[in-house]
């Protein structure tokens, strides 16, 4: 890998401002991708989605450009970039691309090298490849938030973080578009990848699903080993009001840490269905005579599978992290200094620190299309005419 990362030289547009598209040319551009945000030109009385200086990391490496891409002009100006880039990446609802002419059939057939990535809820088929959804839609259809906790009353427990988001649009959306410039490499033409977030979740899901398929075994909180249904593999509090994480899955594991709590009367009784209460009783009881971290100190290193369920706030310092690099200084030309997570993916390079982020006020468009080939003068008619800023 060069010094700009495996992806060094891709040129992707990212049309999407928020959500998995966004995580997508995030991860692309972790990778030393050439990505550019394209964003639609301000007009009095539209609502512009515009993230925080510090989302989405701050767009470090980026650069943006924005277009009317309902005005001729301004279409235009930017099929002027697709027709030289890598990668699109648009999170529109299905159809909605076609009718402003940049579809994915638009672009192909100017640039049959292109990857187009279209990411949306339900895909660009089906019957409900219309509706409107987000993150906890996702994770509902595709069964991920009923084989979750449950609160008190039995309706599933919120998730704390947007992982359809994450995982099953951004990481699909990044993943698949690897794959495709690979592809690309072998055959010479590009293709339109169909992201279905709700899809992505059911691949999430596929070993519940595939359990499911084979034996008609219904899965769902409780159902088995990591579902909550053995004490081995729990959430307890400790004697400060925090808690920790038991994964001990394998029996060894079990019985180190049975030996550790001064338990070793279950060590065989580990998927006992019988006693299962009267052992999380026994470990709820004497997780609460210690501190999490006290516990996690004793245990971690004991081959327990024991760690803290950690705040954001504690997860930054955690010691692991900071080993790992896995913050860094950052800098904004109106925010100021900030800190921000480095790029994590095994693979990607990291930037030059302080991490310059730009300011998302600034236009590029005037590079950008200079880099197309675009007369200078016709880029000076476009910004005046107000397709192009």
């Amino acid at each position: 890998m060069g010094d700009c990362g495996a992806l060094c030289g891709a040129r992707v547009l990212d049309l999407a401002s928020v959500g998995p598209g966004a995580r997508a040319s995030r991860i692309l551009a972790d990778y030393g991708a050439d990505v550019v945000k394209v964003g639609a030109v301000p007009r009095s009385g539209a609502v512009q989605i515009v993230p925080p200086h510090y989302a989405y990391s701050g767009n470090r490496g980026m650069r943006r450009a924005s277009f009317d891409l309902k005005s001729e002009d301004g279409r235009s100006a930017f099929l002027a970039l697709a027709d030289r880039a890598d990668v699109v990446v648009e999170s529109f609802r299905p159809g909605v691309a076609a009718r402003l002419g940049i579809g994915a059939g638009d672009l192909l057939a100017r640039n049959p090298r292109l990857v187009y990535c279209s990411t949306s809820g339900y895909g660009q088929h089906g019957p409900r490849r219309s509706w409107a959804g987000h993150d906890l839609n996702s994770l509902a259809v595709g069964g991920f938030l009923d084989c979750s906790g449950r609160r008190e009353d039995g309706r599933p427990a919120l998730p704390g973080a947007t992982v359809a988001d994450i995982a099953a649009g951004g990481m699909q959306a990044a993943m698949s578009v690897m794959a495709a410039l690979l592809e690309r490499e072998r055959t010479g033409t590009g293709q339109h990848l169909d992201v279905s977030i709700a899809d992505g979740v059911l691949a999430m899901m596929s070993l519940y699903a595939d359990e499911y398929l084979a034996t008609g075994t219904e899965p769902g909180p409780g159902h088995y080993i990591l579902t909550g249904r053995y004490a081995c593999y729990e959430v307890y509090g400790c004697s400060d009001g925090r808690y920790l994480t038991v994964g001990a899955i394998e029996p060894a594991f079990w019985a180190n840490l049975c030996r550790e709590l001064g338990l070793e009367q279950w060590i065989e009784s580990q998927l006992d269905d019988e006693v299962q209460d009267r052992i999380r009783a026994d470990l709820t009881a004497a997780f609460a005579q210690r501190t999490r971290d006290e516990w996690v100190d004793q245990l971690g290193p004991a081959d327990c599978c024991v760690a803290p369920v950690n705040s954001i706030a504690e997860a930054v310092v955690d010691d692991q992290y900071e080993a790992r690099g896995a913050v860094v200084p950052a800098v904004h030309p109106v925010a100021g200094d900030f800190r921000q997570l480095a790029p994590i993916w095994a693979g990607t390079e990291l930037p030059e620190l302080p991490v310059s982020v730009p300011d998302g006020g600034v236009s590029d468009a005037v590079e950008l299309l200079s880099e197309a080939g675009c007369d200078p003068d016709q880029v000076a008619a476009w910004i005046d005419g107000g397709v192009v800023a």
